[in-house]
């Protein structure tokens, strides 16, 4: 039975389907020798390497799809390594052998809040992809006077230079000072800074960004900046069947073992504040160096 290269390799961990596609494209994945083909379909015994290294394909019975929920700083960068050295979200994140972890879309460098990420590329791919619907939720605080009209236009749609976009529902929240005032809005696709792209649509600036809803998986109240929480094989399996997805029958997570929160968050809190000592000490070293 043959199956499609780019939905093997997401489900092996390689990537989202979308990034593997992408990989393809660039002629960075060779089958058997030859350079493979965007659709190309593969067996179990194909030969798959990706940059010259050779992959190791999974079988849907051996994957253990895990989930972890990130709470991101602004700052981090949504990408594996930075040219220019500075600082990425997979730099936090638990460190496996044979696997690696797939965000579930992205935030840009200023925005913080949720990130979702998982060892099973096809649930990536389905959590990301617009045919799901899968609802996003963000804290947005406002920069400038926000009238009834703009959102019944923000509600109504807005053409952007990417097309047409709108928030599915927008409710004031309350808070701010002078001219800020925070909104929660939704919406049910991820474009490149489209909030961000919204709001300035009707000449107001939004001066901060915090995701804290994907799906039905809400931002962990009390989970710090920078750390991260495994979610358990319940959850997992909810989030499997939103997308049409088997559930699972193995987690990670042994009930038995579990510290509370409070002690974990701790540790959480201390390691943050180590890194940013590093960080200091780091950008000091190389001010230095400058001179």
């Amino acid at each position: 039975m043959t199956e499609k290269l780019q939905k093997v390799l997401a489900r092996s961990g390689y990537g989202s389907r979308r990034e593997i596609e992408a990989m393809i494209g660039a002629g960075r994945i060779r089958v058997n020798g030859k350079v493979a083909q965007v659709g190309e379909r593969i067996d179990a015994d194909a030969s798959v390497r990706i940059d010259g290294h050779e992959v190791v394909i999974k079988s849907e019975s051996s994957v253990v799809c895990r989930v972890l929920t990130y709470h991101k700083p602004e700052g981090e960068l949504c990408t594996r390594k930075d040219p220019e050295g500075r600082p990425t979200v997979y730099e936090r994140l638990p460190r496996m052998s044979g696997a690696r972890w797939v965000a579930v879309g992205r935030l840009d460098v200023n925005t913080s809040g949720l990130l979702l990420f998982t060892t099973d590329g096809e649930l990536a791919n389905r959590l990301m992809h617009p045919s799901q619907e899968v609802e996003r939720e963000y804290a947005v605080r406002i920069f400038g006077e926000v009238t009834d009209a703009m959102i019944n236009r923000l509600k109504k749609g807005v053409q952007l230079e990417d097309g047409l976009a709108h928030f599915d529902t927008i409710k004031a929240a309350g808070g701010g000072e002078g001219m800020n005032r925070w909104y929660h809005v939704t919406l049910k696709e991820g474009r490149n800074r489209e909030v961000r792209r919204l709001w300035e649509s009707q000449e107001v600036q939004v001066s901060r960004l915090i995701r804290v809803r994907y799906g039905d998986i809400q931002l962990e109240s009390g989970l710090p900046q920078g750390g991260w929480s495994e979610l358990g094989l319940e959850q997992v399996n909810e989030l499997r069947a939103k997308v049409g997805l088997p559930p699972e029958d193995k987690s990670f997570i042994d009930p038995r073992h579990q510290e509370s929160k409070q002690r974990k968050f701790a540790k959480i809190r201390k390691a943050t504040s180590r890194r940013k000592d590093r960080l200091r000490e780091a950008q000091r070293v190389n001010k230095n160096k400058r001179k």
